[in-house]
């Protein structure tokens, strides 16, 4: 209401903290719908059906086709098995990680990033890989924690709570998760699932 009756009387310095207020409402609105989305994922009852992982990285993909127009991506999808799991909630991972991908990957002029399944010590592995800012993996273990972050706003934009998400929904699955980096050289976030949610 200040902005809209008032800014003609407001001088340029009353109008810069006005504009500051704004942006950190808007900031803390997102922090606070975050908050609940993760609260809510712990109440919510997983329903599992078996799921080709192929086709809910594809329908992220999708999603995310405004968000990539006019950047130079390299995608690599590799063959993912079909699994019990909740097809929402994985795809919400899926969404997550991937998103995250793309925006960390954004300063580089083609992005490269690979979704895939390996083996490590018998375990079935899903990862996806990017080529972006990466980061410092001594502080690995605190990446997983809401409003954790290793780079600033002002570089990546963000609330900090999607990769306590990832990590909510694949422990919903039985499954545990973790990443791997090195600063300027990518990162690759790998999960397991458990047979059933």
């Amino acid at each position: 209401m200040l902005a809209t009756k008032h800014s003609s009387q407001l001088g340029p310095e009353a109008q810069e903290l006005l504009k500051l207020i704004r942006e950190g409402s808007q900031k803390m609105n997102l922090m606070i719908d975050d908050l609940f989305n993760l609260a809510r994922l712990d109440r919510r009852e997983a329903v599992s059906k078996m799921t080709p992982l192929n086709s809910l990285v594809e329908g992220v993909l999708k999603d995310l086709e405004s968000e990539i127009e006019g950047r130079q991506i390299d995608w690599h999808i590799g063959s993912l098995p079909a699994v019990h799991c909740d097809p929402g909630l994985l795809q919400q991972a899926f969404a997550n990680l991937l998103s995250n991908a793309v925006k960390y990957s954004r300063g580089r002029e083609r992005a490269v990033i690979k979704v895939d399944q390996m083996t490590i010590e018998g375990e079935a592995v899903i990862y996806v890989r990017d080529n972006g800012a990466g980061f410092d993996s001594r502080h690995a273990s605190k990446l997983f924690g809401a409003f954790q972050r290793f780079h600033t706003v002002e570089e990546f934009e963000g609330t900090g709570v999607g990769l306590a998400t990832v990590q909510r929904i694949i422990r919903k699955h039985g499954g545990r998760v973790w990443a791997e980096a090195e600063r300027d050289q990518g990162a690759t976030f790998y999960f397991t699932l458990g047979e059933k949610p």
